[in-house]
């Protein structure tokens, strides 16, 4: 499709490029039928029902390692961290293949039956006593046999599986959903805070069920069946995304991500003894000048991205040789100020993207070593009911559905009056935010690990709420930075990349918890000696010292919040992907029109120009 015009500006060409989706049959959307929060309730509902299939596994996984797989406490604190890593570094293949090849709906569709699989797996095994090694009580004298051979072959099969399907769900999960509001309506933009809100809602509904029923079901019922139940939700799922096909707008997938990246690192290093003019007008395609070729992997509006003055080096990936015309010169040795602009926002989120990672790692204490805490403690309610220990991660998940739709609708409205944002606050703001609280989750859990141990030394069991409140000050730090993290990376993301970005969040937690395994394991290293073991290397925490563990965290977490205020002020966003409200001051209080960093052209493109829509 082309449009023609004659004279044209920027803010006009960019109105002027539709926003292409898609219904199921391939026929262009229609604003009153297709997408909108109608569409989007049901990837909500797989959202929902998602998260509560892997959150009773994950959530409760250790349990299963350690007491049916036999494997000792440290390993099977690294295999439940590995696991959940996983599932997020998958994330980023997920994102790739929807925004490239297959489209958001597809992929989740096909991963989503693969993570059914894992979980028919895991039930199949946890029911059929050959499958796993002979009972035996872990925490006692007696030798327990661990899992090995095809017993460990089959489990990690199972897991794996559900790995590979969720990690390649969550980014679609998110992206898909969003896609549903198309930016161009004004009305419709402003309901994407309201949707990623509404989101992490499911997210903690998804949760809460998981912690409370089917943790209880697989601690009274056996964890054959409560994997079970987490197969039912996932199908569940999975019928709720089918049902809302004929509403859903789709976004086209456009081939491979990473060829135009690939391109512009390409031709900067080919071109690196280049100097850069000093006029950015003569960059190649800074004004709308750009050959047709250029456009068969590149995005419908990357034609609006305007000139930034950071990593000028890419900037010579578009300067012509002296010979050269658009004809000769290939696109591995020539791209447009655009294609460039893109690459620049990708390396730019990436300091933003580094600085979550601690907080994953704070995360995965909250499941594994705070679990392990929490049966060693008084977990009576009455003579015949006791609390699951996994059961206590669901503490901050009865408050945030309560806090989730106060901030959407009471924060947010107030704060929107004071800073004239229609998400009330900055994304980078809210992730600041819950950096900085998250610090203090790990100074309760130190404290309070310090008190429960020398409780226990004394033949005395704290009660099971007296590690509630780390839990609950994590639960208030992830609702400010899980949600502002995606609406970052969303907001920030181009047409045709919106899950590979967003799948970024999700790296950020695999991270997280792959560093947590290379802590436990470096910290066991560095603090043993020859007459005892590391903090974490014992299967008794009684003898451990998780307490010195939570201190350390606490330290590099505070560490980490400094380290990123001074990214988050570093940070500008590009002009065209900055706030559109005209009424609210742009992003983080940074005037961007008047930014040293940014130079926006000089004048309007003019003459009759195709703008090429793929």
């Amino acid at each position: 499709m082309k449009l023609r015009g004659d004279s044209m500006s920027i803010s006009e060409a960019a109105d002027a490029v539709e926003d292409i989706s898609v219904d199921w049959r391939g026929r262009p959307c229609k604003p009153t039928k297709h997408g909108g929060m109608k569409a989007a309730v049901f990837v909500l509902g797989l959202q929902g029902f998602e998260m509560m299939a892997i959150a009773a596994v994950g959530n409760n996984l250790i349990t299963y390692v350690l007491n049916e797989m036999h494997f000792p406490l440290s390993k099977s604190a690294n295999i439940v961290t590995n696991f959940i890593g996983t599932v997020f570094l998958l994330s980023l293949f997920g994102g790739f293949l929807s925004d490239s090849y297959l489209g958001s709906f597809w992929t989740m569709l096909i991963f989503g039956f693969v993570e059914l699989s894992g979980f028919i797996l895991l039930s199949v095994q946890a029911h059929l006593p050959q499958l796993r090694p002979p009972s035996c009580k872990v925490m006692s004298s007696e030798y327990c046999q661990e899992a090995k051979g095809y017993k460990a072959l089959i489990f990690f099969a199972a897991i794996y599986l559900v790995a590979l399907g969720s990690g390649c769900l969550k980014p679609n999960i998110i992206s898909h959903g969003a896609d549903q509001f198309r930016k161009e309506d004004t009305k419709q933009s402003k309901k994407l805070s309201t949707y990623f809100n509404c989101a992490y809602f499911a997210f903690c509904m998804g949760e809460l069920i998981a912690l409370t029923v089917l943790v209880w079901v697989q601690t009274h019922s056996g964890m054959d069946v409560g994997f079970g139940v987490s197969a039912a939700a996932m199908t569940l799922g999975l019928i709720s995304l089918v049902f809302g096909t004929s509403l859903y707008r789709n976004k086209p997938p456009r081939g491979s991500i990473f060829t135009p990246i690939a391109q512009v690192f390409v031709a900067a290093f080919t071109k690196r003894k280049q100097i850069c003019p000093s006029n950015t007008e003569m960059l190649h395609g800074n004004q709308n000048n750009v050959p047709n070729h250029l456009f068969v992997t590149m995005s419908p509006n990357v034609t609006t991205l305007l000139h930034t003055e950071k990593f000028r080096f890419l900037d010579k990936a578009c300067i012509k040789t002296e010979d050269g015309t658009e004809r000769t010169e290939s696109p591995w040795r020539l791209c447009t100020v655009s294609q460039v602009e893109q690459v620049k926002i990708i390396i730019s989120v990436v300091p933003i993207f580094a600085c979550t990672i601690i907080f994953n790692t704070i995360l995965a204490q909250l499941q594994t070593f705070s679990v392990q805490q929490g049966s060693t403690m008084n977990a009576t309610i009455t003579e015949s009911f006791k609390i699951p220990p996994a059961s206590l991660q669901a503490i901050p998940y009865i408050m945030l559905i309560f806090l989730v739709p106060l901030y959407e609708t009471v924060f947010v409205p107030t704060a929107r009056k004071v800073t004239g944002r229609d998400s009330g606050i900055s994304p980078l703001q809210r992730v600041g935010t819950g950096l900085f609280i998250a610090t203090f989750s790990m100074v309760s859990a130190a404290v309070i690990e310090r008190k429960r141990r020398n409780s226990a030394l004394h033949n005395e069991a704290l009660s099971i709420f007296w590690i509630a409140p780390q839990f609950l000050i994590f639960g208030l730090s992830e609702m400010f930075t899980a949600v502002g993290l995606i609406e970052f990376f969303y907001k920030q993301s181009l047409e045709g990349m919106q899950s590979f970005l967003t799948a970024m969040t999700y790296c950020s937690y695999s991270f997280g918890f792959y560093l947590s395994s290379l802590l436990v394991s470096l910290v066991n290293k560095v603090t043993s000696t020859s007459s005892r073991g590391g903090w974490l290397s014992d299967n008794d925490l009684n003898k451990d010292r998780l307490d010195r563990f939570y201190w350390l965290l606490a330290a590099l977490s505070l560490i980490n919040f400094f380290n990123y205020l001074f990214w988050s002020n570093w940070y500008c966003y590009n002009p065209t992907l900055s706030p559109t409200n005209t009424n609210s001051p742009p992003e983080d209080g940074k005037d961007l029109e008047n930014s040293s960093n940014f130079k926006y052209p000089s004048r309007h493109i003019e003459g009759s120009h195709n703008i090429i829509i793929t």
